[in-house]
């Protein structure tokens, strides 16, 4: 098109200055150059995008005429990153290494405490759990993750110090550990058993001492029952206890009045070792129980004798844990406990013994349900950088004695069924939240910024790295085009002018 354009323009001018017309040459030349140009496409010079260099000190709070992002080191925190728009990312110079820790804030009075330090494996280190007054409360050694772990003896806000150490003694890295002991409410446990064990005496005395509500019934013959009150209302249980041989000689009305409340939302735990009648499981619960060989014992560091039938992974019902299968049952849940003999325990190891009951029925899914649930940061809290808390069941508004401050509670699309506020806090230490519309206050731990260098600078390469993923590459966008019409307005006039001047 535009050769075609081009040949007939010449054509057209050689046969003007042959004639010794100028003016209509130069007129035809002028339209041919706009027709061509017309027909064409021009692009205009594309301006370089400006690119920022990030300082992690003094990070940018607007990304205005910002195309793209250059950055060396760590990064920025989470709260940082997302307060900037997405923008492609040059990361250089990330450092490697570093360690993440994992423990729970708020604890409760009973429950053992665990604080697990993950770090690349390869190299031995020494991660030791430490009191206020210095003394070691537990020590582990090892390469790649460590675990520590200690009781609480009362309720109380606790600030102890971990610290991970190298082969030859070096600080590796170290800081507090805050979180919060409480007390909870009592677990409501109605237990119905067929027949008396040494078992079910060791399971009572070990309820009662973790202060539980037990509505406790055990058939001793016939007409014979020994019963158990709670000291108060018991309401809802939480916990469901049968034995085998319970459920096996109730009557239809008396099963399908369990199976309501575990249907309802309780846990249901069935103490399968005197179970004899293994239709009836199946019928019932579509649990497929199989004859276990004799003496046969299972489980570490507590040695469990097994009981005389215990199912297989089939169908509804899957392993949980050190002989426990557990299914869901509508909003509840039903577990088979095939363990027996767990009573010799109660005297050589009641701690042991302890630990492994809370651990078989956390697997259970036994939950105390409370009122207001406090959510833990998604990144450590330090001064003066954005912190959003969060909770479950808070209405109102939120008061931070602290820092003189009240906000009200916002739901939040990305937190299910929570309610956020944000602040800054100024020092580190607890900073105390209220929720007086709920009743209910917790306390959130500030860290110094010179603690847990290490675990600050896996915090923020991970919020790097996401960053960078929501923009990976630029976006490649097309050249802007020279416009055409002031070309076809030209070409237009040239040929008017050439028109008028023929018609002259």
């Amino acid at each position: 098109m535009i050769w075609a354009i081009a040949c007939i323009g010449l054509a057209a001018v050689a046969a003007s200055v042959w004639r010794r017309q100028w003016i209509d040459a130069a007129l035809a030349a002028v339209a041919a150059l706009a027709l061509a140009l017309v027909c064409g496409e021009i692009a205009l010079p594309v301006k370089p995008a400006a690119t920022l260099d990030i300082d992690a000190k003094n990070p940018p709070h607007s990304l205005d005429g910002v195309a793209a992002l250059r950055l060396k080191g760590d990064g920025l925190r989470a709260a940082q990153w997302d307060d900037l728009p997405a923008r492609p990312l040059a990361w250089d110079g990330a450092g490697a290494g570093g360690i993440a820790l994992d423990f729970p804030r708020q604890l409760a009075l009973g429950r053992m405490f665990v604080l697990t330090v993950h770090r690349p494996p390869g190299t031995p280190a020494r991660l030791q759990l430490v009191a206020e007054n210095g003394w070691v409360l537990s020590e582990a050694k090892g390469e790649g993750d460590l675990s520590v772990q200690w009781l609480p003896s009362v309720a109380e806000q606790l600030v102890l110090r971990a610290r991970l150490l190298a082969s030859d003694g070096s600080v590796i890295d170290e800081g507090p550990v805050p979180f919060r002991v409480s007390e909870t409410q009592p677990l409501r446990v109605q237990g119905r058993f067929g027949a008396p064990s040494f078992d079910l005496r060791a399971l009572d005395e070990l309820l009662a001492s973790s202060n539980a509500l037990l509505d406790w019934q055990i058939s001793l013959g016939k007409a014979l029952t020994r019963s158990e009150t709670p000291r108060e209302a018991i309401g809802e249980p939480n916990l469901l206890l049968v034995d085998a041989a319970w459920f096996e000689h109730a009557t239809p009305a008396q099963r399908s009045a369990m199976l309501a409340q575990a249907e309802h939302g309780a846990a249901l735990l069935i103490l399968g070792a005197n179970a004899a009648d293994p239709a009836i499981w199946s019928r019932t619960l579509q649990l497929d129980l199989k004859p276990q060989p004799d003496k046969a014992t299972e489980g570490a560091p507590l040695v469990m004798s097994v009981a005389p039938f215990n199912p297989s992974e089939h169908g509804p019902w899957q392993a949980a844990g050190n002989l426990l299968w557990t299914r869901q049952w509508h909003a509840g849940r039903i577990g088979w406990l095939g363990a027996a003999d767990w009573h010799r325990y109660a005297i050589s190891d009641p701690h042991a013994l302890a630990l492994w009951w809370q651990s078989t029925l956390d697997a259970l899914g036994v939950a105390r349900a409370e009122p207001v649930e406090w959510l833990a940061p998604d990144e450590m809290p330090l001064p003066r950088q954005r912190l959003e808390v969060c909770a479950r069941g808070v209405k109102g508004t939120a008061v931070f004695p602290g820092l003189s401050q009240k906000l009200a509670w916002q739901r939040r699309p990305d937190r299910v069924d929570a309610s956020c506020v944000a602040v800054w806090p100024e020092k580190s230490g607890w900073l105390q939240v209220e929720s007086p519309d709920s009743d209910a206050s917790s306390a959130i731990y500030i860290f110094a910024p010179t603690d847990w260098q290490q675990w600050q600078a896996q915090e923020r390469r991970h919020a790097t790295a996401r960053y960078a993923a929501r923009t990976p590459v630029a976006a490649q966008g097309r050249p802007a085009a020279l416009p055409r019409w002031p070309f076809a307005v030209v070409f237009a006039l040239a040929m008017l002018a050439l028109w008028w001047r023929e018609r002259r």
